[in-house]
């Protein structure tokens, strides 16, 4: 065989090899867009359900706001936020301090929900509850807004939309079973948002934490002893026993990297919303928020911590480590805000790290 016919030969070889690889990489993607297109239309099916549900009319159940509540009263509150799902976090990048992913996502869930039962009913022994309220305050994704993210996380935000609010309405459902009374209201986060620039406009239509709340609401919509407050506005305002308590995610504080850290700019960012307030009629005592993964507590602010936990951004940046907790607090009618406590949500040998 000449020189000539062996490059050709070879030439030929390559040919078949590559139209081999292609053929794989095109049956691959033909099977990864059926998966993709199943997924979309699940979403759209939600996305038609939530269009539907904007009209309706919510009010606060009549157990938050009684005419005379008992001097026994009291409500137990929870804040969910900065979950950051299906993110990854690698122990070896972390030396040791933390480690996080779906699997271990979902035991900090449950350990989340089932220390809340242990804390309220032994720690706090004797309290007698009219009902639980669940914040939902916010980058319960961790979403896909940096390439890093898009890179490493577990799942597409569809997967981990049809996933997650599963696992979140199966917390809902034992913390119903347990207090009896159930009253969930939601904020979104920086990170569940669809966009890749935070937006002013449609901030909460364009954002999957306010996705996730209205799959969970519609789960629950033959339950009568859970109800749900899901505004389209960045903040969301409640009344318990007629005390004021206001919910934002907390991202739109700048500043408080010097000795006083975020308490200075929070308690700014609170004093401009308690004008606003007050200019239009209305008012709040308490401040609730997250996006600072810190735990503080104060009669006036509280914010929460992540279950996620101590990661590599905040390792590079020599922020201070916090192990994995969420914010409670006690709500009774003469005092508002009375005992307060993080509710931790690791166990390092459980999750295997």
């Amino acid at each position: 065989m000449s020189l000539k016919d062996e490059m050709a030969s070879e030439q030929q070889t390559h040919f078949e090899t590559e139209l081999v690889r292609l053929r794989k990489q095109r049956d691959s993607f033909a099977n990864q867009n059926a998966r993709l297109t199943t997924q979309l239309e699940s979403v759209e099916n939600c996305l038609r359900i939530v269009e539907r549900a904007e009209g309706t009319a919510i009010s606060p159940p009549a157990w938050l706001v009684p005419t005379k509540p008992k001097l026994s009263a009291a409500t137990l509150v929870v804040i969910l936020s900065d979950t950051h799902f299906d993110e990854v976090v690698n122990v070896d990048e972390m030396e040791g301090l933390n480690c996080y992913n779906r699997e271990i996502a979902v035991m900090r869930l449950e350990k989340w929900a089932q220390n809340v039962i242990k804390l309220s009913r032994h720690y706090l022994s004797g309290i007698t509850y009219d009902g639980i309220v669940v914040i939902l305050g916010g980058d319960i994704f961790t979403g896909d807004i940096h390439e890093e993210l898009a890179l490493t996380n577990e799942d597409t935000m569809i997967g981990s939309l049809l996933f997650w609010s599963e696992q979140v309405a199966a917390a809902l459902q034992l913390l119903t079973d347990e207090f009896g009374k159930c009253f969930v209201t939601s904020v979104v986060g920086n990170h569940g948002r669809t966009t890749r620039k935070p937006r002013m406009k449609q901030r909460v239509k364009t954002n999957f934490d306010y996705l996730l709340s209205k799959m969970v609401e519609r789960h629950f919509r033959l339950d009568k002893r859970i109800s749900f407050d899901i505004p389209e506005s960045a903040d969301a305002l409640i009344k318990i026993y007629g005390h004021g308590h206001l919910i934002t995610h907390g991202d739109q504080v700048s500043g408080g990297g010097g000795i006083g850290g975020i308490y200075p700019p929070i308690m700014r960012m609170r004093a401009r919303k308690q004008s606003r307030y007050m200019a239009t009629g209305k008012s709040f005592q308490t401040l609730w928020l997250g996006h600072w993964h810190q735990y503080i507590s104060t009669p006036s602010m509280i914010v929460n911590g992540s279950l996620k936990g101590f990661d590599e951004y905040a390792m590079l940046m020599g922020f201070g480590h916090e192990a994995p907790q969420q914010a409670l607090a006690i709500i009774t009618p003469e005092r508002n805000v009375t005992i307060q406590a993080p509710v931790f949500c690791v166990d390092r040998k459980k999750e295997g790290w």
